[in-house]
C-alpha cells in the first residue's frame, strides 16, 4: 500500500525542457508535412480538373467530329437514296412502255399473219409467191424479232429494278443505323455533370467483340454509296437503250408496213390491169362470137339457098334423058347442066360445107377461150377480193405508235 502511494518519478527541468522542443519539433514536422500534403493535394487536384476538363472537351470535340462525319455519311446516303428512288421510278416508267408497246406489236402480228393466210386462198395462177408475201413474211420475222426483243428488253429492265430496289434497302438500312448512331451522339453531347439521374455502369469500358474499325465503317457507307451508284449508271444506260430500241424498232416496224401496204397497192393495180385487159379481151371474143354466129347462120342459109338451083339442074336433066331417039343429044346444053350440077354441088361440099365446119370449129374456140376468160376474171375477182377487201382494209387498223 506504501508503495501503490508512492510519488511518481521526477524529471529533470533539462528533460522537460527537451521534451517540449521536441513536441514543438514534432508538431512543426507535421504540420509542414500536412501543409505540404495540402499543397500537393491542391496541385494535384488542379491538375486532374484541368486533365479532366481537356479531356472532356477532347472527348467533346471527338463526339462533335463524330456527329459531323456521321451526318456527312448520312446527307451521302440520304442524296444517293433520293437520286436511286427517283430512277428507279423513272425506269417503272420505261417499263411500262415496254410492256404497251409489247402488247400493241400483237395486232400487227396477228394482222400479218391473218393477211398471208387470206392470200393462200387465192386461186391458180394468181396463187403466187409475189412481192405481198415477201414482204408479208419479212413484216412477220420483224414482229417476231421485235417482240423477242422488248421480252428480253423487259426481262432486263425487271431485274435492274430488282437490283435499284436492293440498292435502296442497303441504303435505308445503313441510313436507319446512321440516325440511330446520330441520336445516341447527340444524347451523348448534350450529357454534363448535372444531367439527373446518371449513375455507374459496369463494363462500360469493355470493348465488345462487334465493333468495327473507323476505316471499315467508312468503307461499309461508301460501298453502299457506290453500289447504288453503280446501278443508277446502269440504269440510266439500259433507259438509253430503252429510248434507242423503242425508237429504232417502231421505225422498222412503220417502215415495213409502208412497204407491204405499197406493194399490195401496186399488186392491187397490177391485178386490175390484168383484170381489165382480159374483159376486153372477154369483150372482143364475145364480139368475135357474134360475128361468128352471124357468119355460121350466113354459110347455112348459103348451102339451103344452094339447094334449089341444084334440085332445078338436076331435074333438068332428068327430063332431058327422057328426049326421044336421036334426039337424046349431048349437046351443049346436056354439057352445061352437067357441068352445074357438078359446079354447085362442088361448091356446096368443098366451099360452103368446109367452111363452115371451120367456122363452127372457130366458134367452139371463141366459146373456150370466153369460158377460159371468164374463169380467169373470177380469179382476179377472188384476188382482188382478198388483197384489197380482206387484207388492205385489215391493214388499216394498224397503228405504231411511240411510246
Amino acid at each position: 500500500m506504501a508503495r501503490l502511494l508512492e510519488a511518481p518519478p521526477k524529471f529533470h527541468p533539462s528533460e522537460w525542457d527537451i521534451a517540449n522542443k521536441m513536441q514543438c519539433a514534432s508538431t512543426e514536422s507535421q504540420k509542414s508535412r500536412s501543409e505540404r500534403m495540402i499543397a500537393e493535394s491542391q496541385r494535384l487536384l488542379e491538375e486532374i480538373e484541368k486533365t479532366t476538363r481537356k479531356t472532356r472537351s477532347d472527348v467533346n470535340k471527338k463526339i462533335e467530329q463524330r456527329r459531323e462525319e456521321v451526318k456527312f455519311w448520312k446527307q451521302e446516303l440520304d442524296n444517293k437514296l433520293e437520286q436511286i428512288v427517283n430512277e428507279t421510278e423513272v425506269l417503272l416508267t420505261y417499263k411500262t412502255r415496254l410492256e404497251k408497246f409489247l402488247e400493241s406489236c400483237k395486232e400487227p402480228l396477228l394482222i400479218s399473219q391473218k393477211c398471208l393466210l387470206n392470200r393462200q386462198r387465192r386461186a391458180g395462177i394468181d396463187l403466187v409467191h409475189d412481192e405481198v408475201e415477201q414482204e408479208l413474211m419479212k413484216e412477220i420475222e420483224i414482229l417476231q424479232e421485235v417482240i423477242a426483243l422488248l421480252g428480253r428488253t423487259l426481262e432486263q429492265t425487271n431485274e435492274q429494278i430488282r437490283l435499284n430496289r436492293s440498292a435502296k434497302y442497303n441504303l435505308e438500312m445503313d441510313l436507319k443505323d446512321k440516325f440511330t448512331a446520330l441520336m445516341i451522339d447527340d444524347y451523348c453531347a448534350s450529357l454534363t455533370n448535372n444531367t439527373p439521374d446518371l449513375r455507374y455502369t459496369d463494363n462500360a469500358v469493355k470493348i465488345e467483340g462487334n465493333f468495327v474499325s473507323p476505316e471499315d465503317w467508312r468503307d461499309f457507307s461508301n460501298i453502299n454509296v457506290e453500289k447504288a451508284e453503280k446501278q443508277r449508271t446502269n440504269s440510266l444506260a439500259l433507259r438509253a437503250l430503252i429510248d434507242d430500241i423503242l425508237s429504232r424498232t417502231a421505225n422498222d416496224m412503220r417502215k415495213q408496213c409502208e412497204t407491204v401496204n405499197v406493194m399490195f397497192r401496186n399488186r392491187v393495180k397490177e391485178v386490175k390491169d390484168a383484170k381489165h385487159k382480159l374483159e376486153t379481151l372477154l369483150a372482143m371474143v364475145l364480139d368475135e362470137t357474134a360475128s361468128q354466129e352471124k357468119n355460121i347462120a350466113a354459110l347455112k342459109k348459103a348451102i339451103a339457098d344452094k339447094e334449089g338451083p341444084v334440085k332445078v339442074a338436076q331435074a333438068r336433066l332428068e327430063a332431058r334423058k327422057h328426049r326421044p331417039n336421036v334426039e337424046l343429044c349431048y349437046d351443049t346444053v346436056q354439057y352445061r347442066l352437067i357441068s352445074e350440077v357438078q359446079e354447085i354441088t362442088k361448091n356446096i361440099q368443098r366451099q360452103l360445107k368446109d367452111t363452115l365446119a371451120q367456122a363452127e370449129a372457130a366458134l367452139k374456140g371463141l366459146s373456150r377461150r370466153q369460158l377460159s376468160l371468164e374463169e380467169e376474171i373470177q380469179v382476179k375477182e377472188n384476188t382482188l377480193y382478198i388483197d384489197e377487201v380482206l387484207c388492205m382494209q385489215m391493214r388499216e387498223s394498224i397503228s405504231i405508235n411511240n411510246f
